[in-house]
Formats: structure tokens, sequence, C-alpha cells
């Protein structure tokens, strides 16, 4: 039993041992599951996870029980604005980048100052601005499927970029690097720990409690953002709320990889692994032929499950 305890107070090796147990099953149902290619393509998929999963990891991390329940809405919004922008050409990109990186920190301003100048909790707060974006898409859409992935994004996603790896990839990686320097070797990233662990303590010591938390709102609007645009690179075309995929499993990847819910404790390599555990799941349910309202079902309980170890146990938290 100790030896048990102290597995589950290690979520990482739990994430590298699921992912391996479940590449193993999924090799056993699907021949060819777990080869070079397939594997590359599951990575590929995760990536997309991961980036949105970045920004919900700052703003669990707040504390406040704070979950940003409007990344899906970021996520589709920034596809479409990026699908129209580009329509298919390279030129178009960088205007892309631009508007969907200011649209998606817009949004995670306006979550922040809710939560901090109204006192609106994230919860309520980010489940009214999904609302919003996703009331915004049908006025911009009006059911009519519009823009294209620009030629270049497509291949820097889905081809390889550098040393047989997409470029995509290579972005997930920057991205975890980046966050292990903000939150590790950073003011703002200690002021982060601080307030998710006692916001009242952390005032009192003189942190600037509304705009850190201001902060983080904005940078998961932004991580949101860059995966609306990969997202368009990935499929090719953007469609209504097709980022609402990725608001459940943000949360989940979150938690998996060890961080309480409660805030305060807890880091991104957990994250990374656990959303790469999680489209390894994905893609196994596929294989059954589990459908979608089955796999929600899943990861719901798989949240449950994870709650009781990692979610707000104060025994994780020492």
């Amino acid at each position: 039993m100790n030896a048990i305890l102290d597995l589950v107070k290690r979520p990482l090796l739990v994430a590298l041992l699921l992912i391996v147990g479940l590449l193993l099953l999924g090799e056993w149902l699907s021949p060819g599951f777990a080869s070079g290619q397939q594997i590359l393509r599951l990575l590929i998929v995760a990536a997309l996870l991961g980036i949105v999963a970045a920004g919900q990891n700052l703003v669990i991390l707040g504390g406040r029980e704070g979950i940003d329940l409007s990344v899906g809405g970021v996520v589709s919004l920034s596809a479409i604005i990026a699908g129209n922008l580009m329509n298919g050409a390279d030129a178009g990109i960088p205007l892309a980048i631009l508007a969907c990186v200011a649209a998606g920190a817009l949004f995670g301003l306006l979550n922040g100052l809710g939560v901090t100048l109204l006192r609106i909790p994230p919860l309520v707060m980010t489940l009214g601005m999904l609302g919003v974006l996703q009331g915004l898409l049908v006025v911009i859409r009006q059911g009519i499927p519009s823009g294209r992935a620009a030629p270049g994004l497509s291949q820097f996603v889905s081809q390889p970029f550098l040393l047989g790896l997409p470029g995509i990839i290579w972005l997930w990686i920057a991205v975890g690097v980046a966050m292990a320097l903000l939150l590790n070797r950073t003011i703002f990233g200690q002021r982060v720990y601080a307030i998710g662990s006692n916001e009242h303590a952390a005032w009192m010591a003189g942190v600037p409690v509304r705009l850190v938390r201001i902060g983080i709102f904005m940078l998961s609007g932004v991580f949101a953002a860059i995966a609306g645009i990969c997202l368009l690179g990935y499929s090719g075309s953007s469609f209504a709320n097709v980022g609402e995929q990725y608001m459940l499993p943000s949360i989940i990847a979150v938690v998996f990889g060890g961080t309480s819910l409660a805030g305060g404790k807890g880091g991104y390599t957990g994250t990374m692994a656990g959303a790469f555990m999680l489209v390894i799941l994905q893609s196994i349910l596929t294989t059954v032929n589990i459908d979608e309202s089955g796999r929600q079902m899943v990861f719901g309980a798989t949240l449950l499950v994870l709650m009781l170890f990692y979610g707000r146990g104060k025994a994780m938290r020492a």
C-alpha cells in the first residue's frame, strides 16, 4: 500500500507508465498502433491539446479554483479568424497570427477583469465568456464555412520540419521550455505560485494579485489562440465549435500532471505527459468504435477519478 501511495504521489511517473501501457494496449487491439508514424501522428494531436493546456495550467495554478472554460471558444474563434485572413495564401500568415493572438489576449483580459474587479467566480465568468464566443461564432459564420489554411501553415503542422519532426512538435517543445522558465525562473512565475497557495498572504507580502491573475487569464487566451491557428493548419479549414473538444481534456491533462485544482502546486511537464496520454486514450476509444458521447463520458469519469488523487488533497500539496 505504501508503495502504491508513493507512486500516486508522482503523477509524471504515473503518466509515463500509463502512456507505455496504453500504447501496448493499442498495439494489441490494432497492430501498428505503436508504430513510429502512428506515434508521430498522436504527438501532433497531443501538441494541439498541450498548447491549450499550457494556459489552463497557469489559470489553475493561480488558485481560487480557477478554470478557464472559454478556451474552446477562443480556439474556435482563432481558427476562423486565421482561416479568413489567410484564405489559402502564405502572405496572410503574419497578420493572422497577430490578429489571433490579439483576440485571445483581449478575451483573456475580459476574463481577468471579470474575475478580479467584478469578483465573479472564474467558472462562472469563463462559462459566460464561452457563451459570448459561441454567439459571436454564429454571427461571424452564419452557418457558412469560410476561410482556408495557408499551405505554409499546413506544412508546418503536418510535415517534417527539423530532425524529421513537424514544426508543431518543436513549437510544443518551445512552449514547454518557456513554461518551465516562466514558472521557475521569473518573478511572475513565483507570484503565480504565491497567489495560488495563499492569495491573502501574497497580497500582504506586496504581490500585485489582481495584475498577476489578469496576466494568467490573458496568457490562457493567447495559448488558446495559438492552438487555434495550429488547428487550422492541421484540419485545413475551420468550422463552428471546433475548439470545444479541448475544454474538458485540457483540464484533465493539467490535473493528471499533478497540478491541484486548489492551486499553488504543480508544473507543466506533467501536463505535457497528461496531454499525450489523453490523446492515446482517445485514439484507443476510436479504435474500438466508441462514439463521441462515449468518449466524453470516459473523459468525465477520468476527471472525477483524478480529482480523488490530485484534485484537492492536501497530502498532494506537501
